[in-house]
């Protein structure tokens, strides 16, 4: 309010107020053998998809699901976020790895498969759909996929948890892996430090190797 009342001339300053410190920033995140637990349970059509997010640490509404084929390009092996679809507006490249480039290639075998069946979809995430009642099954993209993720996450002993969570795991993956820091928020689009830095978290098991590398450094 202050603010606008500065740039309309009703004010010549404004007050400064102090912002409380925030506690609700999510610390969710999936330990490998938590990830693969809830892949067990998930439907089959949906296992890609946070496979995708798990490795890419792309949004699953906004980037993940969105991908069509037009997005993948096998030839230079990267995935392409176009401007105006990411959050900060920037384009993005996930140049594939050896695990991405095997579930895109799975994805788009079955997407090849059913061309020449005449049953086109562009999208990467699909999912067989009836025409009618009891009508014959065509791939139609993937809108949601939050309650087969939330049943699939407390089938694992995993409630509670986020499809957001998926970018996080993706994080701390990166950073552990040795990634720079600046190339690991290139690649999940992570503008600032700070918003980055909330979704490397450490965990117990972080802690305990750290104690583990000092033993070893000692002798």
């Amino acid at each position: 309010m202050f603010t606008l009342a500065v740039r309309s001339g009703k004010l010549l300053t404004r007050p400064h107020i102090e912002l409380l410190p925030e506690h609700n920033a999510r610390q969710g995140f999936f330990e490998p053998e938590q990830l693969q637990a809830v892949l067990r349970h998930l439907p089959e059509d949906v296992r890609p998809v946070v496979e995708f997010a798990a490795l890419t640490g792309w949004r699953v509404t906004s980037e993940v699901l969105t991908r069509e084929w037009r997005h993948v390009d096998f030839q230079s092996g990267e995935v392409r976020l176009d401007r105006y679809e990411s959050k900060n507006k920037e384009p993005r490249v996930f140049v594939m790895t050896r695990e991405l480039r095997a579930l895109l290639e799975k994805q788009h075998a079955e997407h090849e498969r059913l061309k020449k069946k005449n049953q086109v979809c562009p999208s990467v995430f699909f999912r067989m759909v009836a025409l009618g009642r009891k009508g014959p099954l065509r791939p139609r993209p993937i809108k949601t996929i939050s309650k087969a993720f939330k049943t699939a996450c407390r089938k694992a002993g995993c409630p509670g948890r986020i499809l957001h969570d998926l970018r996080r795991t993706a994080v701390r993956r990166f950073v552990r892996s040795g990634i720079p820091e600046r190339v690991a928020m290139q690649l999940t689009g992570h503008k600032t430090r700070s918003v980055f830095e909330r979704y490397n978290i450490v965990s117990d098991g972080d802690l305990r190797e750290a104690a583990r590398k000092l033993d070893a450094a000692t002798g």
